[in-house]
């Protein structure tokens, strides 16, 4: 073979080479509200028209991603019941399958009674038990647990962390579950002047109502009272209530690998709940539970949250702690958190972050609702965060909790005519999970901006190939550019469109 021939040959293969390359297939999966999941493909080019909005190469580092898990509530359950077996297959295989839709391989539990409990019950209400002789899970046995046993059957790997909305009521100061009265609940009105220690301190009636975005400071007022006893014996007693949760679960099978000590402290409720002040949560965090944690159950981190305030500088002074920050390994944010936890993370990039808890609408069911919750993945899994946690999975008809609140939730029932929904949400997710697997690195995101309603988050998957999910919230089709490897992806994506692009 002359060496024109081979030159030939070799401009030929490169030729061949980059024309492969320029026009790889890629696997375009679009929803609207009128069509979900829709599938087409389209072509990398070698130019794009405009600026890409995103430049990847592929080998970026990025930032680990571990589990999106769901929340196993009493009411979720008693919505699952309402369905027939096969039915109720079909959504735990979804949920829960590593070769379902949303593939979820973590779990949250509540340490005793949340808002969508069907009532107000903890571990132990029996009053000055310090040494927890009348412990017992009995209530959890009902629904909860049996929740979970439905989804380990489709995923015997899933794990799962805890969280208390309330301590025991015999715990707190006001010997109560709720922070505040409400019709809702039996405590009287008078007792709410403790959130605030004074007696002529007014408490906000809005603060809870939740009717729509929540701008500006949250909580507008805090606390000045921690609401859990602070006399060593109850502390100390809370500590290992923790432990014998642990231990109670692992023996119905059920393994906890991580504890928050409080759901939302900055939540002032009508339902379960505890208010904390930034000393109690280091006392308790520092002096009491985390030298049990790690006495009795070595193997469980302790992460600090879950953090549903975006008042920095109170974050930051529990964070001042040089002792609690030897303890803890990671941090949980939810809500108004999410605000903070950009600057936090780059104040400690030593820990671990996840979203600990996705916000849960107003029973809307619809698809704005869907497009809040794909920027909400878009925001946390962008900045950092290496676990996406979902609070409802399923309920039934209004959403509405024991408590008088309204909820969305991934699929909705309606228990008169025993049918189930794929609510708009679950799409949301799915456009997300069915690209991120345990293990794939989140490598680059934009996030949704009013001037340009178009958030975007770039992967590397486990295979090795890059996914793109995007949004577009605006009311006019936009184009997206995206710079993938030295190829351009070129586009335009439909008004309120959820998109997810797969690299071949």
């Amino acid at each position: 073979m002359t060496n024109r021939t081979k030159s030939l040959l070799c401009t030929a293969m490169l030729w061949m080479t980059a024309s492969v390359l320029q026009a790889q297939s890629v696997r375009w999966i679009s929803s609207t509200e009128g069509q979900v999941w829709k599938e087409t493909k389209v072509k990398m080019q070698a130019s794009a028209p405009q600026t890409p909005l995103l430049e990847v190469e592929g080998t970026e580092q990025g930032t680990l991603f571990r589990h999106w898990g769901t929340t196993f509530n009493e009411l979720c359950w008693d919505a699952l019941s309402v369905l027939s077996r096969n039915e109720q297959d079909e959504i735990l295989f979804n949920f829960f399958d590593p070769q379902g839709d949303l593939r979820f391989t973590r779990g949250r539990i509540s340490l005793g009674a949340n808002d969508y409990a069907r009532s107000w019950y903890s571990c132990d209400e029996m009053e000055g038990d310090f040494e927890l002789r009348y412990f017992n899970i009995e209530r959890d046995k009902q629904a909860v647990i049996p929740y979970i046993r439905a989804a380990q059957k489709y995923n015997p790997d899933l794990t799962f962390w805890i969280s208390p909305w309330c301590p025991p009521s015999w715990m707190k100061i006001n010997g109560d579950y709720p922070v505040l009265s409400s019709p809702y609940n039996r405590l009287p009105e008078k007792m709410n002047y403790l959130l605030y220690g004074s007696s002529d301190a007014q408490t906000d009636p809005d603060e809870m109502k939740l009717t729509g975005e929540r701008e500006g400071v949250f909580p507008r007022r805090l606390a000045t009272t921690d609401f859990m006893i602070q006399d060593p014996r109850y502390l100390q007693t809370y500590a290992n209530y923790f432990c014998r949760f642990i231990d109670a679960y692992a023996g119905q099978g059920i393994p906890i690998d991580m504890v928050m000590y409080q759901n939302e402290a900055y939540s002032y409720t009508p339902y379960p709940g505890c208010a904390w002040t930034a000393a109690g949560t280091i006392r308790f965090n520092k002096e009491y539970l985390a030298p049990t944690l790690k006495r009795l159950h070595p193997e469980v981190k302790l992460y600090l949250g879950t953090f549903n305030t975006n008042r920095k500088d109170h974050v930051e002074s529990i964070l001042a702690d040089e002792g609690l920050r030897e303890v803890i390994c990671g941090m949980g944010f939810q809500w108004e958190g999410r605000e903070i936890l950009p600057a936090i993370r780059a104040q400690h990039p030593e820990w671990e972050y996840i979203s600990s808890e996705s916000e849960c609408g107003w029973g809307s069911f619809d698809w704005p609702a869907a497009e809040h919750t794909f920027e909400l993945m878009n925001h946390y899994l962008g900045n950092g965060c290496s676990e996406y946690n979902f609070w409802n999975g399923i309920l039934a008809d209004k959403g509405e909790s024991a408590w008088g609140w309204k909820q969305n939730a991934l699929i909705h029932v309606d228990s008169q005519s025993r049918t189930f929904t794929y609510t708009p949400e679950y799409y949301a997710v799915k456009h997300y999970s069915q690209a991120m697997a345990s293990g794939c690195h989140v490598l680059a995101y934009a996030p949704e901006r009013k001037e340009m309603r178009m958030p975007v988050l770039v992967v590397r998957t486990t295979q090795g190939k890059l996914a793109v999910m995007a949004g577009n919230f605006g009311d006019a089709a936009q184009t997206l550019t995206l710079k993938l490897q030295g190829r351009y992806l070129s586009v335009s994506l439909a008004a309120h469109s959820m998109n997810t692009f797969l690299m071949q």
